[in-house]
């Protein structure tokens, strides 16, 4: 897409560094037209207008030469303050707010870029987000759920490419600004939308309205809503509202498109009755569905085999992800997959080449005879309870040591949810549990209540020295925690400690 097309759908006139200096100090700031949508606009002069950004940001620090930059004002910061930064790193151009036009001095800087002033920088790169989803010709592909977004994705976008070009959602970008930012993929490094039939695209939320924002600007041809769990309860009253905030995805689906809906949970099965213009395909493991694994062998930290059944007919799958949760994403992904006709034995593959992004459940094994799953980029009771799970029914092990720390967001219901998950988790033969900082102090009272070993540390420091020190051959220690609590201080300092043991391990 070039600047100039960027420019007409912003209703931007484009300013140079230079020409903005000069309406400031002349006092005609007023006269630039900046309103998105605007009828009245200039024309770039040059070849400017000819150019196409080489990518999009929000962000100087990661910014390239040739970026089109967002200069977006959020909560915590104001993107505005590093447009001078931005223009001096190369940026083609600036994407920033009437008021900071008016005001911005840029006569020390000798950029080759435009500044495009709008009303709403954020609102103005969703709008190009929009503009590229409504002309592209491709299908969309929005996942949601309280857990597995991720993987559900990476599982998705693996089996799709067996049949086509994938763009999907880098990391977890899956906001407002995130959602943007991963549609644009597509019109970045000299690529453009026509080049790719498929976006797998995350849709992820904490208040009722976002995933309907969301599906807004990238209305999706399959929805996909992996599960529903106590999750963002500080923002919602119970967890049948946090159902409805994640139904808005069903609501935002193409009329005559799919929702893809998990058959085994309570609250995401009803959502197969709330619309009559799309399709529905269920996926499961205990109630009948299109999708559904049979005959399951979990292979401890090794993986799970199963049979996938589907309209078209059944395939062996090996799994090289541990734990139940992660045959449902594996479920979700073929049933997306197999809607759009992908060959079984493709699906099979696809899902026997799947690797746990980092901090996602990655198995990691020391030269020392311990092992780590690192599972510690986010948690909520439901997903702390399933990976405890499959790490207490691996065999081959010692002991089993679990680094839980808090959960957050959970509201009012925060401390009973801890101790009740404390107690869940005493049942499951673990032999000890850490708990880390803040409420999972009631993590580790409910554990006490079983008769578990429990100790709680403050500071995720704190633990992952008790690990160092503790830490022996035939260990098997799961990190988990919400990304704020930074569990992951646990591996860091592991990975520290024997990394010239593990490096010797690796060279032998």
């Amino acid at each position: 897409m070039k600047l100039g097309e960027i420019r007409n759908i912003l209703g931007s006139a484009c300013v140079s560094p230079a020409s903005a200096t000069k309406t400031k100090r002349s006092g005609r700031a007023g006269e630039t037209p900046a309103l998105p949508g605007a009828e009245r606009a200039t024309r770039a002069t040059g070849d400017l207008s000819e150019r196409e950004p080489l990518g999009y940001s929000i962000d100087s620090r990661s910014m390239r030469a040739g970026d089109l930059f967002f200069a977006i004002k959020g909560e915590n910061y104001d993107g505005h303050k590093f447009v001078e930064q931005a223009l001096r790193r190369g940026a083609l151009g600036a994407v920033v707010t009437n008021e900071f036009l008016s005001e911005f001095d840029s006569s020390a800087i000798e950029a080759d870029a435009w500044l495009l002033p709008v009303a709403d920088t954020l609102a103005s790169l969703q709008a190009i987000a929009a503009a590229v989803r409504r002309s592209w010709p491709g299908r969309e592909i929005a996942i949601t759920g309280s857990a597995g977004k991720t993987s559900t994705k990476e599982l998705t976008a693996s089996a799709l490419a067996r049949i086509g070009r994938v763009n999907k959602t880098a990391g977890n970008l899956n906001n407002d600004y995130g959602l943007p930012l991963s549609i644009l993929k597509m019109e970045s490094d000299g690529a453009h939308a026509t080049d790719f039939d498929y976006a797998v695209l995350e849709m992820g939320m904490s208040q009722k309205g976002e995933i309907a924002r969301l599906a807004k600007i990238a209305p999706p041809d399959v929805g996909v809503v992996t599960n529903v769990a106590p999750v963002h309860l500080e923002f919602f009253d119970s967890v049948e509202a946090i159902a409805a905030a994640k139904a808005e995805l069903v609501a935002g689906i193409k009329s005559g498109g799919v929702a893809v809906l998990n058959a085994d949970d309570d609250l995401v099965a009803p959502m197969r009755n709330s619309r009559g213009d799309i399709r529905v395909r269920m996926f499961g493991i205990d109630r009948q569905a299109d999708v559904r694994a049979r005959r399951i062998e979990a292979e401890g930290l090794g993986g799970t085999r199963f049979a996938l059944q589907t309209p078209r007919g059944e395939v062996e799958v090996r799994l090289p992800l541990a734990g139940r949760h992660q045959v449902y994403n594996a479920l979700a992904a073929a049933a997306v997959a197999d809607l759009f006709e992908t060959p079984l034995d493709a699906i099979a593959a696809a899902l026997s080449e799947a690797s746990s992004p980092r901090m996602r459940g990655e198995v990691l094994r020391f030269a020392e005879g311990f092992t780590v799953v690192d599972d510690s980029y986010n948690s909520n009771p439901l997903a702390l309870i399933e990976m405890v799970g499959t790490v207490a029914a691996a065999e081959g092990f010692d002991r089993t040591i679990v680094v839980a720390g808090e959960m957050l967001e959970l509201g009012p219901t925060g401390a009973e949810l801890h101790r009740e998950t404390g107690r869940q988790i005493g049942g499951l033969g673990i032999d000890l549990l850490i708990g880390v900082r803040g409420l999972a102090r009631e993590l580790i009272a409910g554990a006490r209540e079983t008769g578990m070993a429990a100790l709680f540390c403050e500071t995720p420091q704190e633990a992952a020295e008790v690990i160092a020190r503790e830490a022996r051959a035939g260990d098997l220690i799961l990190v988990k925690g919400s990304r704020g609590v930074k569990t992951e201080a646990v591996v860091e300092r592991l990975k520290q400690k024997f990394e010239e043991a593990e490096t010797r391990s690796r060279r032998g």
